[in-house]
Order: structure tokens, then sequence, then C-alpha cells
């Protein structure tokens, strides 16, 4: 399942902060940086709810948030880039 993942942490305070660099590591660990605090991830569905558990459990609630696009399996038609830093297709061909 293909989804959009975006995120606003408070980081006003050094918790704050803190809570920033683990949500972004936690969706590094997944998925791809499209924008600063936005994330394409590419995963099965066990995975994915893996991965939203931990993020909800990483965030405060009362001043951070986290929002959760679907684009579902025919996601290539509905997403277009224009602009620097070509798209990529997770479901492609990987090169290492």
């Amino acid at each position: 399942m293909f989804v959009i993942i975006a995120y606003d942490v408070n980081t006003s305070s050094e918790g704050g902060k803190k809570r920033l660099r683990k949500v972004a590591k936690e969706c590094v660990n997944y998925g791809q940086r499209v924008q600063n605090s936005v994330f394409e991830v590419n995963l099965e569905y066990g995975k994915f709810i893996l991965l939203k558990d931990k993020l909800i459990r990483l965030i405060d609630e009362e001043k951070d948030s986290l929002r959760f696009y679907y684009l579902g399996d025919k996601w290539e038609k509905r997403v277009e880039h224009i602009g620097v830093k070509p798209g990529y297709n997770s479901e492609g061909v990987l090169i290492i």
C-alpha cells in the first residue's frame, strides 16, 4: 500500500526537537523523504500498521500532528512531480 505521511512536530522545546528526530528517523527507515516533513512509503498493510503505531506513540498529540494519505495500488496515476529531485518508483528496479 502506498501512503504519504506528513507530520508537524512542535520544536519549541528540547523534547519537541527530540520527537522530531525520532519521527524523521522512523520514516526514513520505511520510506523516501520527498519534502522536509513528508515521506512516501510503500509497505504491505501489516508493516504499515506497525509504522503508524510507532509514529503515533512518538508524537505528543496535544502539540504535534500526523497525516496519512492513502493512495492505494494505482498511485502512479495520483502522484505528479514537477521540479528538482525527480520522484522514484518504489516498485521499480533498485540499483545499489
